[in-house]
């Protein structure tokens, strides 16, 4: 009998075969419920803290913080399963020659439209609702496409860190235990929202909220902008009583009447600003860096894992 020699095709048209597979889930196996998932969350959030956002230091510290949540809460849900879901099919097809390689290229392709495509949808509904997006650009001649970028690099990294979870779970029921950890660990240790005690401080390099929330800020021109808590503190003690006069109270009528309320907000501004929001392009291109980086770090720690993948015997 002759002798069969069989050739494995190569990891680019491998990459091709896969991501073929990956977008007809999507269409057939509803992975597309993802995208009308983040116009819901970019809604609520529109809703909720919009309308202060990119107007006031307090108001843009919240809604940049809430901005990055949505990409982090995206970018998670798209990847946490789609690798440990179909772990026995990757492992039989790894030793009949599959290049792992070739199969995270095909997820990272994927995954990148996806975060595209969510970015469009959550950059739409911000519009549509009339929330305050920065109006200066900084990078691109356009400041929406430089708030895009921001979104979709958040997105991203968040993706490939999901990615990178999933590759490491044996089960989905383990990915899904370990994702509330790590939503937690980006949400209190973004750096702009929640104080970190300053020995802790180097975790927040290690989160994308905290790039996120940093570039979205800068992009905002945030230290430009009014303060108004001091304000609103103080205009609580107005009815104060002192040996029967309400000094605070008149100090606030003189204030309204001789229109100095805005110079008083931009002057509390002007004292609360912080060097890390500066309205500058090496700021937000630092934190592009920083994102680039750790999406780097995740795919090739997802690929090493999974070569090894024959010989887990969990």
């Amino acid at each position: 009998m002759d002798d069969y020699q069989y050739k494995h095709r190569g990891r680019f048209a491998q990459t091709f075969i896969y991501l073929g597979k990956l977008f007809r889930m999507f269409l057939f196996q509803n992975d597309w419920k993802v995208l009308p998932m983040a116009a819901i969350i970019a809604g609520l959030v529109c809703f909720t803290v919009g309308a202060n956002n990119f107007k006031t230091m307090e108001g843009t510290i919240m809604g940049t913080f809430a901005l990055a949540c949505i990409c982090v809460w995206n970018g998670f849900f798209n990847s946490i399963q789609v690798i440990c879901r179909e772990r026995a099919i990757l492992k039989r097809e790894h030793r009949a020659g599959l290049h792992i390689s070739a199969y995270i290229a095909s997820h990272m392709i994927y995954q990148c439209v996806l975060c595209l495509l969510q970015v469009v949808i959550s950059v739409f509904v911000c519009l549509f609702m009339k929330m305050s997006l920065p109006e200066q650009s900084l990078v691109t001649p356009w400041p929406l496409v430089d708030f895009g970028i921001t979104m979709f690099l958040v997105t991203y990294a968040a993706d490939m860190l999901a990615l990178l979870v999933s590759a490491l779970s044996r089960t989905t029921t383990t990915a899904m235990t370990v994702m509330p950890f790590l939503l937690i660990v980006q949400l209190l240790f973004s750096g702009g929202y929640f104080s970190v005690p300053e020995d802790a401080m180097f975790i927040t390099n290690l989160t994308a909220t905290k790039w996120g929330q940093t570039a979205l800020c800068a992009q905002g021109d945030y230290n430009s902008l009014p303060m108004v808590s001091v304000w609103n503190s103080a205009l609580k003690m107005s009815n104060l009583e002192v040996e029967g006069e309400k000094p605070l109270l008149e100090t606030f009528r003189y204030i309204e009447e001789n229109q100095l309320r805005d110079e008083l907000l931009m002057k509390s501004g002007e004292l609360n600003q912080k060097q890390e929001y500066n309205f500058d392009s090496e700021i937000v291109l630092t934190c592009w860096r920083w994102l680039v980086f750790w999406i780097v770090v995740y795919v090739a720690l997802a690929i090493i894992l999974l070569e090894f993948i024959d010989k887990d015997k969990r």
